[in-house]
């Protein structure tokens, strides 16, 4: 039916890479007035606050956060790529932590497709360290439906009149893709009223986890041969990515719960998957950082019963902060990414695990190669239990069998972090943490 409408011309059809859309800039009002502490449900919007604002001391590092609305006329795309309607009126907002000043500015933008899984915008890329300590300016980009009509239901003077779905006609998330590529597209307006002020931006990078990477992952391969290329290079993390071989590059980094199968695809000039042993999908960092915000926000934060002890204390983000400046090298200069080895397969399809019972294979950070508990990706129970991998510490007896004395222990952190610096999967200022970390461990005070 949808070819008899395409051949009828009610619908378009596909558009070749030589007949590229352009994207139109949307238009900003912000920043929205209104900050913590605050009252989600005060009726003037100064007297409320953006969902999930962080409570990172954003000032004492050169940052602000701000909030922005964005409005325009966007397409319509099936996760086909198939045009269903052009031109349809949507209004969402983008969350901006930055620089204040172009000095603190590295020139690269992280552009997050907000994650809506658990029922709301998610910023589950934001990872504060890392991400200010480099100088990049990070921002949200709220896209969903699912997100958009939970902030409008918790806080009405602030986001009532968003919407995603052109009045009700587009509930499956149609609009999302060119909403994301209209946020970039004002990302690189420079200048009064503009999202990132006078930052001068060198790169876009679209970044998206889980859901929001299975997202980007249609916008790649369906969308984005049809549009003009407004973002330079792509992050899919701890979930699919593209399989067209396009001009932006892509970098796939999974974590131990993400990867199922010894059937991978193969590192090319424009792809790159890494895969990091003992990682979770969902680990403690970010779960710890949510907490009292969602709290906060929402009266209290989730809490599950798995069955085993939950998060992986392996830390994914430090891989990812790797990975972003890696990305960026290798849009700017052409510089092609390490490969990584992969996890290691049986050959009845399970991982293979050394006696400790660790993933073998893949990115081993310090928290792996010199372990003081078990950090796998895996776990089961209830809600999201298989997403937050599980963390059972050693004892005391464990670890002087395995280090005998700490400094033993701090020592084969430290070259651990050695060869992960060497090849590239971590930056120096998280090797020099890992050490520091390692200092403080105290075998007996467990």
């Amino acid at each position: 039916m949808v070819a008899g409408m395409v051949a009828l011309g009610l619908v378009a059809g596909p558009v070749y890479a030589d007949e590229r859309s352009p994207v139109p800039v949307p238009a900003v009002e912000g920043p929205v007035p209104g900050s913590v502490p605050g009252d989600p449900s005060a009726p003037d919007v100064r007297d409320t606050y953006p969902w999930l604002s962080t409570n990172v001391d954003l000032a004492a590092r050169g940052y602000v956060e701000q909030e922005f609305y964005l409005s325009g006329a966007a397409d319509a795309y099936s996760a086909a790529g198939q045009v269903l309607a052009t031109d349809v009126a949507y209004r969402t907002r983008v969350i901006v932590r930055r620089p204040v000043h172009q000095a603190r500015f590295n020139g690269t933008v992280l552009a997050e497709w907000q994650n809506v899984t658990a029922g709301y915008d998610l910023d589950a890329l934001w990872s504060a360290e890392q991400i200010m300590r480099a100088g990049y300016a990070w921002v949200g980009v709220s896209a969903q439906r699912v997100g958009v009509d939970q902030l409008r239901g918790w806080s009405p003077a602030r986001y009532d009149d968003l919407d995603v779905t052109g009045g009700g006609r587009f509930v499956a998330d149609e609009l999302s893709y060119d909403i994301f590529s209209q946020a970039a597209k004002a990302l690189r307006v420079h200048g009064g009223g503009a999202v990132l002020g006078r930052l001068d931006v060198d790169t876009v990078l679209a970044i998206g986890a889980s859901q929001s990477a299975g997202r980007m992952t249609v916008y790649y391969d369906a969308v984005l041969p049809q549009i003009e290329s407004v973002f330079d290079g792509f992050a899919n993390i701890v979930g699919t990515a593209p399989t067209r071989a396009g001009a932006e590059p892509v970098f796939q980094v999974l974590s131990e719960t993400d990867v199922r199968s010894p059937v991978r695809p193969a590192d090319t000039d424009r792809f790159r998957r890494w895969e990091v042993a003992g990682a979770a999908h969902s680990g403690w960092a970010g779960q710890e950082y949510r907490r009292p915000l969602l709290t906060r926000d929402l009266g209290a934060a989730p809490s599950y019963e798995c069955d085993r002890p939950p998060y992986s204390r392996v830390p994914l983000s430090h891989v990812l902060a790797a990975a972003y400046d890696h990305l960026t090298r290798w849009v700017e200069r052409g510089k092609v990414p390490p490969s990584a080895p992969s996890l290691s397969f049986n050959a009845d399809g399970t991982k293979v695990r050394d006696e400790l019972g660790l993933a073998q294979g893949g990115i081993r950070l310090s928290q792996v190669a010199a372990p003081t508990a078990v950090n796998t990706g895996d776990n089961s129970g209830e809600g999201f239990c298989r997403l937050f991998g599980s963390y059972v510490p050693f004892d005391e007896a464990r670890l002087r069998e395995l280090y005998r004395v700490e400094g033993r222990y701090v020592a084969a952190v430290a070259r651990a972090d050695a060869v992960n610096l060497g090849k590239g999967f971590v930056l120096p200022g998280d090797a020099a943490q890992n050490v520091r970390d390692a200092v403080a461990f105290d075998f007996g005070g467990r």
